[in-house]
């Protein structure tokens, strides 16, 4: 594995955009783009853990996906229960630590237990940190932080005058997670479409006009070398 230094971001967060447009360039259906898109996340876990990185974070469904038509909500629905299964087996294979960000109680019984199993059984790997960000939405996580911030104010358990921003980003599903240094989106759309609001703050943008299902070693390569060019210096003058 390469060294990591302060080139090299320790958190990459990925909006996997394209996949249905790659299809579509290759006259196959919008399915055929999602699932050789799925395929492809186990290569850019490899490549990111052998470049340094210490954090990946994907968005796979967002909380508005389901606005889609129903046959493709149903197929990636089956994709994600299926990927769900084969990942354990990737996450052995490359001593990845896998986790899921996003209301999870929106989703099927099914994988919500696929889920759990995932969870628990890559808990005690130190690889990768490889997190999902599944019928996620950023606006959607920041309600639902309220809330629950509300509830341990009326139970008494958190005074309203002493919460400050480690207190809301406690409540956050990515807790457990540093702020990601770099985002990058393929497919070249320059927006953030409502990922993870609170923790890009300060983080660099790269947009690539690469699909994801095409978005290889090289190519991350190449987002990594673009931020370690950019000069950092959060406020200062």
């Amino acid at each position: 594995m390469e060294e990591n230094n302060k080139n090299v971001p320790q958190h990459v967060a990925i909006i996997l955009d394209g996949n249905g447009r790659w299809a579509k360039k290759r006259g196959m259906p919008r399915n055929y783009g999602h699932a050789q898109g799925a395929k492809n996340v186990e290569v850019i876990c490899r490549a990111a853990h052998n470049m340094g990185i210490k954090y990946l974070t994907v968005y796979a469904f967002s909380t508005e996906n389901w606005k889609r038509p129903q046959d493709e909500v149903d197929a990636l629905m089956k994709l994600l229960n299926q990927y769900m299964k084969n990942c354990q087996k990737t996450a052995k294979k490359n001593n990845m630590r896998v986790r899921v960000i996003g209301d999870k109680s929106g989703l099927s019984e099914a994988i919500q237990r696929d889920i759990a199993d995932l969870e628990e059984a890559t808990k005690d790997y130190d690889g990768l940190n490889f997190t999902i960000a599944l019928n996620y939405g950023g606006r959607d996580e920041l309600t639902r932080a309220v809330k629950k911030i509300a509830v341990s104010v009326k139970n008494g358990e958190t005074d309203p005058e002493n919460i400050t921003e480690e207190t809301i980003a406690a409540f956050l599903d990515t807790a457990q997670l540093p702020d990601p240094d770099l985002m990058i989106r393929t497919s070249y759309e320059l927006r953030i479409s409502n990922y993870l609001l609170w923790q890009l703050a300060y983080s660099e943008f790269y947009f690539t006009e690469v699909p994801w299902p095409d978005f290889d070693e090289n190519e991350l390569r190449k987002a990594v070398e673009a931020y370690g060019q950019r000069d950092r210096r959060f406020g200062k003058v």
